[in-house]
């Protein structure tokens, strides 16, 4: 997997929200609309269901070179060869997780880390990581046990205080994107914006002209 990663447009999977379409139609559909990472996270299938949903996957995002994060479960990475996981600060402990990966193989797996406060932050400058999720960046009813908002001055605190590529996940839509990007987010995370949408693909490809436009104007403002 090459590791110089576009997070630009990162998909996390809730085949509840779905609306009773197929969840690897609904990651087909985003992906080809300009999705660059998908996170598989189902909490409420068995552990044979999210091997089988993980390893289907996989055999659509390897031949496009789109990385496969796993939600929480090192197991389920392990077992179908992902490219990394991502942890919340309820889940295995970052040390514990990046000792067990680098120890489990020859490659290097991605690694995410939820952060919910600035004291996380800070703790998490010496990690190892891929990128950090700012979880959740404004309110949202996708994660029932979500800590307070970070808000956009929350994103610009953290953006000063890490060189980490960062990622917002949480009430975000395309009317808010261009924002989020100004304010320091290297990419967003979306949830029910892509999975509940009438066409992924179409939701997908506003999405990512709304963050090209966002990184172009800042662009443009480091020129002058």
């Amino acid at each position: 997997m090459n590791t110089m990663i576009d997070w630009s447009l990162y998909l996390v999977t809730d085949k509840e929200l779905c609306l009773g379409r197929p969840l690897l139609d609904i990651v087909e559909s985003a992906i080809s609309g300009g999705v660059s990472v998908v996170q598989l996270r189902e909490k409420n299938c068995t552990t044979r269901e999210f091997v089988d949903i993980g390893k289907s996957l996989l055999k659509i995002l390897r031949p496009k070179k789109i990385p496969l994060i796993i939600n929480d479960r090192l197991d389920i990475l392990l077992a179908i060869g992902a490219d990394g996981l991502h942890i919340g600060q309820q889940d295995l402990h970052y040390h514990d997780a990046r000792s067990l990966l680098d120890k489990n193989s020859e490659k290097k797996f991605l690694l995410g880390l939820s952060v919910e406060n600035i004291e996380q932050v800070k703790e998490a400058k010496n990690y190892d990581l891929s990128y950090m999720a700012l979880s959740p960046l404004y309110s949202t009813t996708t994660k029932k046990d979500a800590a307070p908002p970070w808000g956009l001055d929350g994103l610009k605190m953290v953006r000063q205080n890490t060189n980490c590529p960062l990622i917002a996940i949480g009430g975000i839509n395309t009317q808010n994107a261009s924002e989020i990007i100004k304010a320091g987010a290297n990419g967003l995370a979306i949830v029910s914006a892509l999975c509940s949408s009438p066409s992924p693909q179409k939701a997908a490809i506003e999405f990512i002209k709304t963050i090209n436009a966002a990184k172009n104007e800042m662009a443009q403002d480091n020129k002058q």
